[in-house]
């Protein structure tokens, strides 16, 4: 079941496509600011060590994906991110949802940083080389981009999983209350079982048992082994 602040299933109101694209053009900005910075600065530059050596910048030009994966498949990850992108913009048209927006203003500013370096960059137009500068520990070499594009991912999967919709609403799950007595088999408030509202045929008493025949007349038997008949109107 759905709910909105109008009632189940009505969305929020106001289109979140302005909060997707100045996410998007903030994260774009960054990133392609920092490359400008890095690739003048560290081309003939050794590697710089911070905090200890646990941050490293340095200049890796990458022609895979993310993290350097398929380095040799440059043209068919960036059909990929063309892709995304405009399936983001596509979606993003009716998003109504202010934490959706973020995220997919993430998602979008990261595959559009990746995709101008692939256009843009050597050693030719789709096929251009990708700027990576920032180095962890036993991670590969990835840059603020990446960065938004793994963020993004995350929270599309915490979003996910706690019922937010892109249009607003919201799962809502039954309560544990509700659950338990719907596994019981007991039947919901202000019905009534047939069985328990038809009227009684038969009453015992005191070891014996009082029947009522078809013609008003009632039949007491007991259970020592003796009977008596009576009848009554």
């Amino acid at each position: 079941m759905n709910t909105g602040p109008g009632g189940p299933g009505v969305p929020l109101r106001g289109r979140k496509l302005p909060v997707v694209i100045g996410v998007a053009l903030f994260v774009l900005a960054l990133d392609v600011v920092t490359k400008i910075v890095v690739v003048h600065e560290l081309a003939h530059h050794a590697p710089i060590r911070l905090l200890g050596g646990f941050l490293t910048l340095l200049l890796l030009r990458n022609s895979g994906a993310a993290f350097s994966i398929g380095t040799s498949a440059t043209i068919v990850f960036t059909v990929i991110a063309a892709v995304v992108i405009v399936y983001i913009l596509r979606t993003a048209r009716n998003l109504r949802s202010l934490p959706w927006a973020i995220t997919l203003g993430l998602l979008l500013g990261g595959a559009t940083g990746n995709l101008a370096d692939r256009i843009f960059r050597s050693p030719g137009v789709f096929r251009g080389d990708v700027v990576d500068w920032i180095e962890l520990p036993h991670w590969p070499v990835f840059n603020l981009a990446d960065s938004a594009i793994v963020c993004g991912g995350v929270l599309a999967v915490l979003l996910a999983i706690l019922g937010l919709r892109m249009d607003g609403t919201r799962d809502v799950r039954e309560s544990a209350a509700d659950a338990d007595t719907n596994v019981a088999g007991n039947p919901p408030a202000g019905r009534t079982d047939s069985a328990s509202a038809a009227p009684e045929d038969s009453t015992a008493s005191g070891g014996g048992t009082a029947l009522k025949d078809s013609t008003g007349k009632t039949t007491e038997t007991r259970d020592d082994g003796g009977s008596a008949l009576s009848a009554g109107p």
